[in-house]
């Protein structure tokens, strides 16, 4: 399977040498599960886009420091380039600001959460409605925990979608659109290494109490290796054989 990676933003440079960039964690993330994908970079914050969406299999979103609804033009033609991903049905998974970019793109409403910063690791409850949840979603526990780092959150879910997964902090955690688009608020390729120096960079922002739970929570263990499960069945899943690349998609 080839997998699309559509990059939002980079690792702070001081933070790489120890932790990698975003590439670079969602391919040991992957691969870990899946040896045999493959991964390929699309730096949409710089505005590279693929050629064609049916370069690859399936694509994933992946984080941002930024907000969706910030007033930048790479935000606005990324936002249109997701419509056009769900217009052609193509698989798709975001994650945290791709999660709340598929809400804000098909007509959902993301704004500053007044709970504050979620950081850490957070645990989310999954639905029991059987008409909501999908055969690719196994599991053996009733909920699963990842590591976090939000202030923004899906308020109002976009039509035709249906909540997977909730807590008390976060009541939409992970959503599915239609039956091409998966959400998730939290981070399965985050280490908690990482986590944990990510809260400490961003000390002049996030409250010391914040901080010192946050890290408190990360002496649990997350189901990293789950979620990932769950993320490339739902591509494997939904895929369709590669075609004929079509004429530009770019926004």
């Amino acid at each position: 399977m080839r997998i699309g990676l559509l990059l939002c933003d980079d690792v702070k440079p001081e933070l790489q040498n120890t932790h990698r960039n975003y590439p670079g964690m969602f391919e040991r993330t992957l691969k870990k599960v899946d040896p045999s994908l493959s991964l390929h970079c699309y730096r949409v914050i710089d505005g590279e886009y693929p050629t064609s969406i049916d370069e690859c299999d399936g694509y994933v979103i992946s984080g941002s420091r930024y907000s969706v609804y910030d007033d930048l033009l790479w935000i606005k033609k990324f936002e249109d380039f997701v419509r056009i991903l769900y217009e052609q049905q193509k698989p798709t998974v975001g994650i945290c600001f791709g999660h709340q970019m598929m809400a804000q793109a098909l007509g959902g409403k993301v704004e500053r959460s007044g709970k504050g910063w979620g950081v850490g690791i957070a645990t989310s409850t999954l639905s029991t409605e059987e008409k909501v949840t999908p055969p690719w979603l196994k599991s053996p526990k009733t909920d699963f925990s990842l590591v976090v780092s939000h202030q923004d959150q899906v308020s109002l879910l976009p039509p035709d979608s249906a909540t997977l997964a909730s807590s008390d902090f976060c009541p939409i955690g992970m959503f599915t659109v239609g039956n091409h688009f998966l959400a998730i608020q939290g981070h399965p390729e985050f280490s908690r290494a990482y986590s944990f120096d990510l809260m400490e960079s961003r000390r002049d922002r996030i409250p010391e109490d914040v901080i010192s739970r946050g890290q408190a929570s990360l002496q649990q263990s997350p189901d990293a290796e789950l979620v990932t499960h769950w993320l490339l069945d739902f591509l494997k899943v939904n895929q369709s054989p590669l075609s004929t690349p079509s004429p530009s998609t770019k926004p």
